[in-house]
């Protein structure tokens, strides 16, 4: 399968291409997204979701694609696990 890298709020993943119009498809990508980026962070999914103020059972729904996650969610995770990088950096 064909792959592209995306930017979600300055961190690039790569990702399967999937058909826009598949919803399964999509909430796989959303939730390997989600991971990579709380990978990216160097939390585990406690610290991560205690760090966000997000339940963690929510965080584990999101991550093991049973719910899906809403993509300006994940956006707004990504935003700042990106800055708060770079506040370290600088």
């Amino acid at each position: 399968m064909k792959k592209e890298k995306i930017n979600i709020e300055g961190i690039e993943i790569e990702v399967e291409k999937y058909d826009k119009d598949d919803q399964a498809a999509k909430r796989r990508v959303l939730a390997y997204c989600f991971r990579m980026i709380r990978q990216e962070s160097g939390m585990n999914r406690t610290d991560f979701a205690k760090w966000l103020g997000i339940p963690y059972r929510t965080m584990q729904e999101w991550e093991l694609e049973r719910r899906a996650m809403p993509e300006y969610v994940l956006r707004l995770i990504a935003y700042k696990v990106y800055n708060e990088k770079r506040k370290k950096v600088e």
